[in-house]
């Protein structure tokens, strides 16, 4: 009988597909991420009201539903936060065999603190969620994956940082070209100096607390985006901000300056050391890097 390893997943967007794009390239399953991709961007768009769908929620659940095929995928409904709180179709469950290690993918709304619980030894998640629950604030700041495991208390949790999927947005310092005196560069010796607002999104004081480091924040006041302006247009009122940047265009569409990329915002494997089995190490080693062969031999 194969070993099973179950792993927690964020049940819809781009984390989840980075997972499963990795799998197909590791195991025989782009079939399925093909699948779950897909049918996920369709779900979304009609959440969005981009489409108009013909069949209620129910009935597309049970048309994604395969009985006959016990390894899934298998979806379910979660209420979205948004105004009328719409249900949405989200990813659930599927196995995988890779190299006869029976892999079993449990959608989670927030597979860390799934984690945190000991509820699983292995899950993914957003690198961006540990630095706001689990990383102690210092003066010196943050700029890395790997430091991360630095930071992290280990009288708070058994949670560990494995290694990030590659799939890299950053948390980018922009400011509006007069805010920044001529000579200077737009990093974060500028913000040493810099007394004022300081533009963030939402809910994120703790992690930019955590990338800048608590000596560098000491003057700065954060002031926050409401919900009818864009990140970019608030930042651009406030002077100075930190925002998750993809290609910088809509930045320069406000007359921002794109300053350093201060820390990666990216999909991270996450273990509970308290939990550790060889099946479990078999498969960090796997999301790792070592291709299935060599892992497969250890």
């Amino acid at each position: 009988m194969n070993e099973s390893v179950a792993v927690a997943v964020p049940r819809k967007g781009r984390p989840l597909e980075t997972i499963l794009e990795r799998l197909a390239n590791l195991a025989d399953a782009a079939t399925l991420a093909d699948e779950v991709s897909s049918t996920l961007r369709y779900e979304k768009a009609i959440t969005k009201g981009q489409i108009q769908p013909e069949r209620d929620v129910y009935e597309r659940l049970a048309a994604y539903s395969e009985p006959d095929a016990p390894d899934g995928p298998e979806y379910t409904l979660y209420r979205d936060d948004r105004p009328g709180f719409p249900r949405r179709i989200v990813f659930d469950s599927a196995r995988i065999d890779v190299g006869g290690l029976d892999l079993r993918l449990i959608g989670r709304e927030e597979p860390f603190r799934a984690l945190r619980t000991h509820e699983f030894a292995l899950g993914f998640d957003s690198a961006d969620l540990v630095l706001e629950e689990a990383v102690t604030l210092h003066e010196r700041g943050i700029d890395s994956i790997a430091e991360v495991n630095e930071r992290i208390d280990p009288r708070d949790t058994d949670v560990r940082v494995v290694t990030g999927l590659g799939d890299t947005v950053y948390h980018t310092l922009l400011a509006s070209p007069d805010s920044v005196p001529a000579g200077e560069s737009l990093d974060r010796s500028f913000l040493h100096d810099y007394q004022g607002e300081l533009c963030i999104s939402p809910r994120y004081e703790r992690l930019v607390a955590a990338v800048l480091g608590t000596e560098v924040i000491e003057d700065v006041e954060f002031v926050f985006a409401n919900g009818d302006r864009e990140e970019e247009r608030a930042i651009a009122d406030a002077g100075v901000g930190v925002y998750l940047t993809v290609t910088g265009s809509t930045a320069r569409d406000h007359g921002l300056l794109l300053g350093e990329q201060l820390f990666p915002s990216e999909t991270v494997l996450l273990r509970n050391v308290a939990e550790r089995t060889p099946a479990v190490e078999r498969v960090e080693r796997l999301f790792s890097g070592l291709d299935l062969e060599t892992q497969l031999r250890v």
